[in-house]
């Protein structure tokens, strides 16, 4: 610690009076968003919040600088410069032996499900598990880490073996980020409305670690072939990857086409709780992310099990051994089905219950060990509670998707069943007819298509004569639609017949919305099935994909249809 330590500026300046210290110290964008999952118990009023970045990772990069100034609340130091000042606290979610030059009590606690990884440039050894090695928390032969908080106490087992120097500071506290995903329960269908997954759609959520045995590192295409093979009405897709993907690669870039095709991809800084949340199925590898899942009973298969970088000996290693695995290469639709028909949510609890304990009680274990280091200040006096995730803001948003599926399907009676595949360049399996917005780029579909569909509302050109201009320049359109609103569109047949379509509520419903290419599509299905169509201002049509129903009525003009 330094022996002079620089004293603060003068607080005349604040409004409240600061009566306590706390630095939080990341490593990693990884273990920055895990601080401050902690740091919610403290009440601010009367903490100056200060953060700073422990040098040497090789994760740490500008995105990590530019996510810490963006926080409202804390004063980022650099490193030199948070050594050369006094602090009541400082937390950590990553360790590193450097860190005992901080003046600050100092509570670090695991960045994940626990600790499972073997990094040997941390470490220093073939055998401890990242954060519970000698190397990372002794310095001069002295443990300086005042809290070692654990998930678990399997963990106080491995710790005997690896630091037992470090057995009189452990203390078990669960975690605060599984209970801050428990909490959030109750937000679901706030977070599956932000990630699509509306009208029937199950949401599925891809997650990697990093690494070259994570599953993006093996399988960087499954995203993509997810939103090529899954029906885009029945099934919404969401990927995430760990900030240290993000800090070594581009993945924006890397998933540009998946992301064109309807993806969500979750920023790396926040999200991921929340598409936990709102998932109905999981598919990933031994990174903390699947555990995590596992635990909220989420159905969870693997692609990746990591087991050439995980402690044998912990509980992920024994997680990635034993969960369900999928086959990338197999059939993804028929797999997820049987996942979510099929898995019990008990099968893997034995194994997320021994990475996390104490469920539900973690911010009634922390918040007093935080406060004990805070002598000026008294823990208040409410109930400690986590504060629910924020909603998830992926790329692209709901309102974004494909311009162009493949669509099959079939009609009985006034019925219609539509599958409907985003369009993937690279891939050209036959399927049934192409529908495309006005916006889709090139010419290729364009002048093949059986339906296109303006999408824009506040359209330059009004409806009618928009459809009648993409009539005379693609005469091989079965129907055209141009979007009114969210439930009412106007339908140009082939034959000339003006429509104006509208989607129906159900009793006690939500107000409909109907996509224009999904009208569009189902229009042009009833009619290939022999479809007559004046009889639909008469009997509607119901447009059904997967479980969802759609109910639509249609109107012909005042003047009647035009000749």
């Amino acid at each position: 610690m330094p022996s002079h330590p620089h004293a603060w500026p003068a607080d005349r300046w604040n409004t409240r009076p600061v009566r306590a210290r706390v630095l939080a110290v990341a490593r990693t964008l990884t273990s920055a968003t895990r601080v401050l999952d902690v740091l919610t118990l403290l009440n601010p009023d009367g903490i100056a919040r200060y953060f700073t970045v422990n040098p040497g990772s090789a994760f740490a990069d500008r995105a990590l600088d530019d996510y810490l100034h963006g926080l409202h609340g804390f004063t980022v130091l650099d490193w030199q410069d948070a050594l050369r000042h006094h602090f009541d606290l400082a937390v950590a979610c990553a360790v590193h032996s450097s860190m005992h030059h901080l003046d600050a009590r100092l509570v670090v606690l695991p960045h994940g499900a626990g600790y499972n990884r073997l990094v040997t440039e941390s470490t220093g050894d073939t055998t401890s598990s990242a954060g519970l090695s000698r190397n990372e928390l002794t310095h001069g032969g002295e443990v300086f880490v005042d809290v070692l908080g654990l998930s678990h106490p399997e963990q106080l087992d491995r710790l005997r073996t690896s630091c037992p120097e470090a057995l009189d500071v452990a203390r078990v506290v669960g975690d605060p980020c599984l209970d801050r995903m428990l909490r959030s329960l109750r937000s679901r269908d706030a977070y599956r409305a932000a990630l699509g997954a509306v009208d029937g759609r199950r949401l599925v959520v891809v997650n990697s670690t990093w690494s070259e045995h994570s599953l993006f590192g093996r399988r960087p295409d499954l995203p993509q072939r997810l939103v090529r093979r899954l029906p885009a009405d029945e099934y919404t897709v969401a990927v995430v990857l760990h900030p240290n993907i993000w800090s070594r690669h581009d993945p924006e870039a890397l998933l540009d086409t998946a992301r064109r095709m309807g993806l969500r991809l979750i920023p790396p800084h926040q999200g991921w709780q929340a598409a936990l949340v709102a998932a109905d199925c999981l598919i990933g590898d031994h990174g903390s992310v699947s555990v995590y899942g596992a635990a909220l009973e989420r159905p969870t298969v693997l692609v990746a099990t990591g087991a050439a970088e995980l402690d044998p000996r912990s509980p992920g290693y024994a997680f990635g051994q034993t969960a369900p695995v999928l086959d990338p290469d197999g059939d993804l639709a028929a797999q997820l089905a049987q996942a979510l028909r099929e898995q019990d949510p008990d099968t893997l609890r034995p194994l997320t219950d021994r990475s996390l304990s104490r469920r539900g009680r973690s911010a009634e274990l922390l918040r007093p060990l935080l406060y004990s280091f805070l002598e000026h200040l008294d823990e208040p006096g409410d109930e400690p509670l986590l504060p629910p995730y924020p909603k998830p803001v992926p790329h692209p948003g709901t309102t974004d998707g494909p311009t162009a599926y493949d669509v099959e399907g079939g009609s009985e009676g006034t019925e219609v069943s539509l599958r409907r595949y985003p369009v993937d360049p690279a891939d050209h399996t036959p399927r049934g007819f192409h529908a495309l917005t006005d916006e889709h780029p090139g010419d290729a579909l364009r002048y093949t298509a059986e339906v296109l569909a303006r999408t824009e509302v506040h359209a330059e050109l009004p409806a009618p004569r928009w459809l009648a201009d993409s009539a005379a320049e693609l005469p091989g359109l079965a129907v055209a639609v141009a979007a009114l609103g969210p439930a009412r569109h106007l339908v140009r047949l082939r034959s000339g017949l003006l429509l104006e379509a509208r989607a129906e509520p159900d009793w006690g419903g939500p107000d409909p919305g109907i996509d224009p290419l999904l009208l569009g599509s189902a229009v042009a299905c009833w009619l290939a099935d022999g479809g007559d169509p004046a009889e639909l201002p008469r009997q509607g049509l119901t447009v059904r994909t997967g479980e969802h129903r759609t109910r639509l009525s249609f109107s012909t003009g005042p003047q009647g249809p035009p000749l």
